[in-house]
């Protein structure tokens, strides 16, 4: 429980699923975790609950992330609970399958706002927060961009941005000594999966079919990638998209 003493971590959309796996693996490995939701406060207080539980740091703090003054006060909480910033996990996503035929522009720029303009704006306030030796940025992609599944045209778009603004801020935000990078999952099993009737459909057998370790993903197979990335180890590391999937492609 060492690796990131003393650093402040924001997860962003860490009430459930991914973001909460993350959120839990920082805090045991000694990071405080801003625990930021948009709207499950329930969820964002049981993850709290199990991270102190357990003799970790951390708060619940509401904030959408589409909209920059509510980006700008989950930041000012994060420095008055802990007064500095070392890592933005860029989790908070939304997403929604559709045909082309029933792609609609409330859809597109709802999944966008959220997904690309959220990832900037919550950038954009954490490199402020950031002190001289630095911090790391992980956003959260997705082997989408790869596999390209049918009716995923709006999705696959803002996580190909994803990948694109990684890059560009790598190299923006290295003289900085900010690293970006990013986390591309295959399908991970989480409440938002489950809710939209993916598991035991057709979209997991597809996954399952192409994925050579012959399962989907679990919140646990991710968190640890961004321990890694948060901490030291991944210190010569920027720019860089790492697909965590099983080997999907």
């Amino acid at each position: 429980m060492s690796r990131l003493a003393g650093k402040v971590a924001v997860v962003t959309g860490a009430s459930k699923g991914i973001g909460a796996g993350i959120a839990k693996s920082l805090a045991a490995e000694g990071a405080a975790v801003v625990v930021n939701y948009a709207s499950s406060r329930d969820g964002a207080e049981k993850v709290v609950a199990e991270i102190t539980a357990k003799g970790g740091k951390a708060i619940a703090v509401k904030g959408d992330v589409s909209k920059a003054e509510e980006v700008k006060a989950i930041f000012a909480e994060a420095e008055k609970a802990y007064g500095r910033l070392d890592v933005l996990v860029n989790n908070a996503g939304v997403y929604a399958f559709a045909p082309l035929e029933e792609v609609t522009e409330a859809e597109f720029h709802r999944q966008f706002n959220t997904n690309v303009l959220g990832l900037l704006l919550a950038s954009q306030e954490a490199e402020k927060h950031f002190g001289p030796e630095g911090g790391s940025i992980i956003n959260i992609g997705s082997v989408a961009t790869d596999v390209n599944f049918p009716a995923t045209s709006v999705y696959t778009a803002t996580k190909g941005a994803v990948t694109s603004i990684t890059r560009v801020l790598a190299k923006e935000l290295g003289p900085r000594k900010i690293r970006v990078n990013s986390i591309n999952p295959g399908m991970v099993e989480t409440e938002g999966v489950h809710a939209a009737g993916f598991i035991g459909g057709d979209l997991e057998s597809q996954t399952v079919a192409q994925t050579p370790l012959g399962r989907i993903g679990q919140p646990g197979d991710i968190a640890p990638v961004a321990v890694f990335l948060a901490s030291g180890e991944s210190g010569w590391l920027t720019g860089e998209v790492l697909a965590v999937s099983g080997g999907v492609r």
